[in-house]
């Protein structure tokens, strides 16, 4: 049996081009959110290196690895030393020419759970991952670790309800959203700030209509041309079942967050908003469609 309570931990933080300067960072974020009490601890989207999807460039599929691997074997002896579950991102390399943004779960005991590779994946001006992932293969999926059952998804894949909510059904407590969102420059406007109040107000919403919590770890700082490149907002969160914001990082600088969930919460809230009990499954059928554009879809 579960406690009533399991606490989750965020590393947020600034990424330099090595990867082992970022890895000892992210290891002395784990450390500091463990010895905060943290028993499940997320690191950010591809937190060991810069994030490299601004420019399309065949060199950069070197900072690939396998799973197992540098991360993830790091990962494992943290989780075994500290006692934690830990959520580690990795740009995974699959095989020669099959690449994916994924993230390996790392029980308490140091066993691998599994992974959840991201399911969409953009392709904007300076966020070119079409380039060098592949759509992930293996689905929703929920993790029943030592303290909670988790589920993970990554970045582009928080603009979806669907992916939300199919994690929900499957048993999520808490949703882990690691994330490398910012601006594309310096010179914010109130465009770029809707922006940003768009991408915690549409995670809020995923919290409330799926009574679960909603915990997002985003990088920070700037990354890429000086005239240019992105800088990345930070910010991570945590929000309850209601949609509260209970903590908040910094928007500047590496962070580390420690929060309490209560599966009291989580009860209450699905009790008083039964949106699970409420759905009407059998009207979804349109769902299966890219858009509904024929007047011979039945939708009753």
């Amino acid at each position: 049996m579960h406690a009533t309570e399991f606490s989750v931990g965020l590393v947020q933080s600034t990424c330099q081009v090595d990867p082992d300067t970022n890895r000892s960072k992210a290891e002395q974020g784990i450390r500091t959110a463990a010895a905060r009490g943290a028993q499940i601890i997320c690191l950010q989207e591809l937190f060991a290196s810069h994030y490299f999807c601004q420019v399309e460039n065949i060199n950069h599929f070197d900072l690939a690895e396998t799973i197992p691997g540098p991360s993830t074997e790091q990962g494992r002896a943290l989780a075994r030393e500290l006692g934690v579950v830990l959520v580690v991102p990795v740009f995974e390399r699959r095989a020669p020419g099959l690449y994916y943004n994924s993230a390996a779960i790392i029980d308490a005991t140091g066993d691998l759970l599994g992974i959840y590779r991201k399911m969409h994946i953009p392709d904007d001006p300076q966020y070119f991952e079409k380039f060098y992932f592949t759509p992930g293969d293996l689905g929703y999926q929920v993790f029943a670790t030592k303290f909670a059952n988790i589920g993970v998804l990554i970045c582009w894949d928080q603009w979806f309800p669907e992916a939300s909510r199919l994690t929900t059904l499957k048993g999520a407590e808490v949703i882990f959203y690691p994330s490398a969102i910012g601006w594309l420059s310096d010179n914010r406007g109130a465009e770029d700030h809707a922006e940003h109040a768009a991408w915690r107000t549409i995670q809020q919403g995923h919290a409330i209509a799926n009574g679960v919590y909603v915990a997002v770890v985003n990088r920070v700082g700037h990354e890429g041309d000086p005239s240019g490149g992105l800088h990345f907002w930070g910010q991570s969160f945590v929000c309850d079942p209601t949609g509260q914001v209970v903590t908040v990082g910094s928007d500047t600088r590496d962070d580390v967050l420690v929060t309490t969930c209560s599966r009291g919460v989580l009860e209450r809230q699905r009790r008083s908003w039964p949106f699970l009990r409420d759905r009407r499954i059998e009207s979804y059928i349109g769902l299966t469609e890219r858009y509904l554009d024929s007047p011979n879809i039945d939708l009753r």
